[in-house]
């Protein structure tokens, strides 16, 4: 669900009523990332820290997607390559980047039987792997506490048999198969405030090890063990999208979880991969507890399956007809097909800053001012992303949506602060609450059509 608020100029916040209104044919996005704010919906992207100083990846990564899912710099033999001794250089590269162009970021992964430094495997006994587990959790998710919106936590623990058991791992060979459940309780130790998630491949579907991981998870929520979504990696061959996706993702949302697509990528080309693409989006949009949608990598040029061409953008950061069909399901227009990794674009550029104008106990006023760049402009959005413990209150002086956690705003101008001549400015106002503290100025950007 998400929330479309507008209030007139002038009126104060604090006790201005909250309107829903439906956004007008006019405004309607044509990025992915406000597309999906739009419908309350994350749209992100798998990031490689090794190509974020390529002018074309970084500037269409910025312009398209608002969540960061970094590829491996978060992975274990990255973040801790000898036992005790920690390195976050490339991680913390990832993170900073998001955060200043105000994504949400995924950690990923925090326990996966693949991409394990040596020291792990020659551990002997199970008792000392499960100290060496929760000590790798706590000081990865503690280095990133506050920061992370979504862990996973656990990656693709399940068989691939049929039969919806564990696969054979370290893990499950010394200290069995409650290490999920340790995982998961050391997880939420370290970082109470991020959302944890199990992420596993071929579950696209209702099958067998969809299932076994559904009862999994029926089985962590009735016994209390912390788990908050549900990720579905969706590695998909062209041609052959789960025709029960929908019913899939649906399940798990009954169970009380969030339903989350995050490694997304499709084999193909032209007409049949958009038309997968866009199967995948509306059954995700179908399912209310389905918020989070993630590509496996910025561009064909980098993506991990080699040969083949699964993303939305070509090795040249032009826009593939999948592109225009994503958007298009999500409720945006202008993708036009073509075009390549630069800015903004349209009737100019424009710059957003951030200013707190008064604060309480629980609650604070937010002022984001837009100026626009060297040309005159007719229409801009912002996107506001708070911090932990902040939520949206109420928005004036534009017309918002945001996502269900009230984290993640997205604001459109009203219909008389939008045009504004070359160097001029115009601003809105929010109100956001504070349940933790956390005063924290939020990242603010800045974009026009």
């Amino acid at each position: 669900m998400f929330r479309s608020v507008r209030a007139l100029l002038g009126v104060v916040p604090l006790l201005a009523a909250t309107l829903v209104m439906a956004a007008s044919p006019a405004m309607a996005a044509s990025t992915l990332k406000e597309a999906a704010a739009a419908k309350g919906r994350v749209f992100g992207a798998a990031v490689a820290q090794s190509h974020l100083g390529e002018a074309a990846y970084a500037a269409t990564l910025d312009r398209e997607f608002n969540q960061a899912t970094p590829e491996n710099e978060m992975k274990w033999d990255a973040t801790e390559p000898s036992r005790g001794s920690f390195s976050f250089g490339a991680a913390d590269q990832i993170v900073s980047h998001a955060q200043g162009q105000g994504m949400v970021i995924r950690g990923h992964t925090l326990v996966w039987h693949s991409q394990l430094p040596g020291w792990v495997s020659g551990i002997s006994t199970g008792s000392d792997l499960l100290s060496a587990m929760r000590n790798h959790i706590s000081n990865v998710a503690g280095h990133f506490r506050g920061k992370i919106s979504f862990w996973d936590v656990v990656n693709e623990a399940f068989d691939d048999n049929g039969a919806g058991a564990l696969r054979s791992s370290i893990f499950t060979q010394r200290i069995g198969s409650s290490f999920i459940e340790e995982a998961f309780r050391a997880a939420r130790t370290a970082d109470p405030t991020a959302k944890l998630c199990y992420n596993d491949y071929n579950t696209d579907g209702v099958n067998a090890k969809s299932t076994g991981i559904y009862n999994m998870v029926r089985d962590f929520k009735a016994r209390g063990v912390p788990i908050d979504c549900v990720g579905f990696q969706a590695h998909l061959t062209g041609g052959q999208v789960p025709n029960d996706m929908q019913t899939n993702l649906q399940r798990f949302a009954d169970l009380g979880v969030d339903a989350h697509i995050t490694e997304l990528d499709i084999t193909g080309s032209g007409t049949q991969q958009a038309n997968d693409f866009s199967k995948v989006v509306n059954a995700c949009l179908a399912v209310t507890r389905c918020t989070v949608i993630t590509v496996w990598g910025v561009t064909d040029k980098y993506s991990w399956r080699s040969g083949s061409t699964p993303l939305l953008f070509d090795g040249n950061y032009s826009k593939k007809p999948a592109y225009d069909a994503v958007l298009t399901a999500l409720g945006g227009t202008g993708g036009g097909g073509g075009g390549g990794g630069g800015g903004g674009g349209g009737t100019g550029s424009c710059t957003a800053s951030y200013s707190e104008t008064n604060r309480w106990n629980t609650g604070f006023n937010g002022l984001v001012t837009i100026t626009a760049g060297t040309a005159a402009i007719s229409s801009w959005t912002s996107v506001v992303t708070l911090g932990s413990g902040q939520k949206v209150a109420s928005v004036w002086n534009g017309s918002a949506t945001w996502d269900t956690t009230g984290n993640i705003m997205t604001v459109k101008n009203a219909d008389y602060n939008g045009s504004l001549p070359a160097g001029g400015s115009t601003s809105f106002g929010f109100t956001a609450t504070v349940s933790n503290g956390n005063f924290a100025a939020p990242p603010v950007t800045c974009a026009t059509p």
